[in-house]
C-alpha cells in the first residue's frame, strides 16, 4: 500500500494539499491501457490528432481560472504561471502546424537504378514524462505535445513539490474523447518515476544532474531512449563594447525571473574588467527596484522559493560565498514571511571559481559578478563548469559576440539577450556535458524523437540483380 504524500505550500508553508501515488500494480495497469489505445490513436493519422488537441486547447481556456489559481498555489507566484499557461496554449498551436509536414512519408529512387526508397516513421507506443517543479505545467507538456502529435501515448509523472496544476488539467482532459484514453497523469515521488522508467517505451526526464544519471541508468538497463535536460550554471559574458543599459536589463531578467529557478536562469556573469564597476552598480539599482510578490501574489515580482530544500541550498551557497570573501551588495539571505522561503534580488561581487556560488547550480535570484582581464580568459572561465546548457554574450556588433559564442560549450547562446530559450522554441539545440543527454527538445528535431524510422527497400522490375547466385 503506498502511502500519501503531504504537499507544502510554497506561500505559507503549510502542508495543506495531499497526493496518492499508484501501487505499481495500478500503474501497469494504467500504461497497458493506454498502450492499447495508442494503437487507434495512431491510426486516426495527423489530421485527427491534431483536431483533438486543438478541442483540448479550447477545454484549458474554459478551465484557465481553476489552472491558473493551481499553478499560483503550486508556486507561489502569479506572472510566472499566467506566462506559463500561455506558452502551453502556444505549443499546442506551434506543433499543430509544424507537425503535418515533419510527419510526411517520402518516396525516391535510389542509386540503385531497380531498387526505389520509400521512408516512414512509427512512433513509439507509450513515452513517459518526469517533470520538475520550477515550472509544472511547462515543463510537464513540453515533450508532451510532440509525443502525442506524433502518435504516442503518454503518462505524465509531474513533482510531488507541486502537483495541484493536474487536477484542473485533467478535467478540461475529460472533454476530449480519444486524447484522454492515451494521455494521463500519475501523481508520486521518484518511487513512481522509477515504475514508471520499468513499463514505458521511451522516457523524458527534466531536472537535476544526480536524479538524471538515475534516470539514464534506468533506461540503459531497459534498452530505451531517455532524453534528459538537467541542470545548468549558465554564463553570461559582457565584453568591453556592451551596451551596458541593455545587458543590466537583460542579465536581471534572466537570472531572476521566477526568482532565478530555472535551469536556464543566467547564474554566473563575467565582465571586462574595464566596464566591471559600471556594469554592477547598474545592475545593483535595477535589482533594488524589484519587490518581493508579498504579502499578495500581485505584490511585486519575485515570488518565494517553492522548494523548502533548495531555499536550504541557496543560503548554504551564499553562506560559503561570504567565508570565502564574497561581498554581498544587495539581498544576500533567505528571509521567512508568512511561513513561506523569499530571496530578494541579489548582486555578489569579489567571486571565483572555489565558490559553490560560481560552479554548483543555486537555483535562485543569485547574481555573481566576476571581471576578466582578456577575452580568452572569459571564454576560459565560462567554459569551466561540468554544465553546458546556454549561456549568453553581449558586444557592440553581433559579430563581435558570435565570435566569442562560437567557443563556448553550450548548447545554446543568446546574443544580446538572455535566456532566450525559455521564450523561444525554435532553434535545435543539445546540452553540453552534464547538462543533458539526447536530441533537442527544440526546433524541428523534437517531434522525430518519438519516431523510429522505418524504409522500404522496393525492387520494382522482374529481372535479377547482378549479385545474386548465378543459377538454372
Amino acid at each position: 500500500m503506498t502511502k500519501p504524500i503531504e504537499v507544502r505550500n510554497p506561500r505559507t508553508g503549510k502542508y495543506d494539499y495531499i497526493i496518492l501515488p499508484p501501487p505499481p500494480r495500478l500503474l501497469i495497469h494504467k500504461c497497458n491501457r493506454a498502450r492499447r489505445s495508442q494503437i487507434n490513436w495512431q491510426k486516426m493519422g495527423i489530421e485527427a490528432r491534431i483536431y483533438a488537441l486543438q478541442q483540448w486547447k479550447q477545454a484549458i481556456i474554459s478551465h484557465r481560472e481553476e489552472l491558473t489559481a493551481a499553478l499560483v498555489s503550486d508556486t507561489g507566484r502569479l506572472s510566472a504561471s499566467v506566462l506559463e499557461i500561455d506558452s502551453f496554449l502556444a505549443i499546442i498551436d506551434r506543433w499543430c502546424r509544424l507537425a503535418p509536414e515533419l510527419l510526411q512519408n517520402s518516396a525516391k529512387n535510389t542509386a540503385i537504378p531497380f531498387i526505389a526508397l520509400e521512408q516512414t516513421s512509427v512512433p513509439y507506443p507509450l513515452v513517459g514524462v518526469i517533470s520538475p517543479w520550477n515550472f509544472p505545467l511547462l515543463l510537464s507538456t513540453i515533450d508532451t505535445i510532440p509525443a502525442l502529435l506524433a502518435g504516442c501515448a503518454v503518462i505524465v509523472k509531474p513533482s510531488e513539490i507541486a502537483p495541484r496544476f493536474v487536477a484542473p488539467l485533467m478535467t478540461s482532459l475529460s472533454s476530449v474523447p480519444f486524447l484522454r484514453d492515451v494521455l494521463s497523469f500519475t501523481e508520486g515521488a521518484g518511487e513512481t518515476g522509477t515504475h514508471l522508467i520499468e513499463n514505458v517505451d521511451l522516457v523524458c526526464f527534466t531536472g537535476s544532474v544526480a536524479t538524471g544519471l538515475k534516470v539514464a541508468e534506468a533506461a540503459a538497463r531497459r534498452f530505451i531512449p531517455a532524453f534528459l535536460e538537467l541542470g545548468g550554471k549558465d554564463p553570461a559574458i559582457v565584453l568591453e563594447s556592451a551596451d551596458l543599459e541593455l545587458a543590466t536589463s537583460a542579465i536581471l531578467w534572466g537570472a531572476v525571473v521566477n526568482s532565478g529557478q530555472s535551469c536556464l536562469s543566467i547564474q554566473r556573469i563575467y565582465v571586462a574588467e574595464s566596464i566591471y564597476e559600471e556594469f554592477y552598480h547598474q545592475l545593483i539599482a535595477k535589482a533594488h527596484s524589484l519587490q518581493l510578490a508579498y504579502p499578495t501574489v500581485d505584490s511585486g515580482e519575485i515570488g518565494p522559493i517553492i522548494s523548502e530544500k533548495q531555499a536550504e541550498i541557496i543560503n548554504n551557497h551564499l553562506i560559503d560565498a561570504v567565508e570565502k570573501g564574497a561581498l554581498i551588495h544587495c539581498g544576500g539571505k533567505i528571509e521567512q514571511l508568512g511561513g513561506g522561503w523569499w530571496c530578494r534580488p541579489t548582486v555578489i561581487t569579489q567571486v571565483n571559481h572555489s565558490m559553490k556560488v560560481m560552479t554548483e547550480e543555486t537555483f535562485g535570484p543569485i547574481m555573481p559578478v566576476m571581471p576578466f582581464p582578456t577575452v580568452e580568459e572569459a571564454i576560459y572561465l565560462a567554459n569551466d563548469s561540468m554544465y553546458g546548457l546556454s549561456a549568453a554574450v553581449f558586444a557592440e556588433t553581433e559579430l563581435e559576440a558570435l565570435a566569442v559564442a562560437e567557443q563556448i560549450n553550450a548548447g545554446a547562446i543568446s546574443i544580446n539577450d538572455a535566456a532566450l530559450t525559455a521564450i523561444m522554441y525554435e532553434g535545435e539545440k543539445n546540452s553540453f556535458k552534464l547538462s543533458g543527454l539526447g536530441g533537442s527538445r527544440m526546433g524541428p528535431a523534437a517531434i522525430k524523437r518519438f519516431l523510429r524510422k522505418k524504409a522500404f527497400l522496393i525492387k520494382t522490375d522482374s529481372s535479377h540483380d547482378p549479385w545474386w547466385f548465378d543459377t538454372p
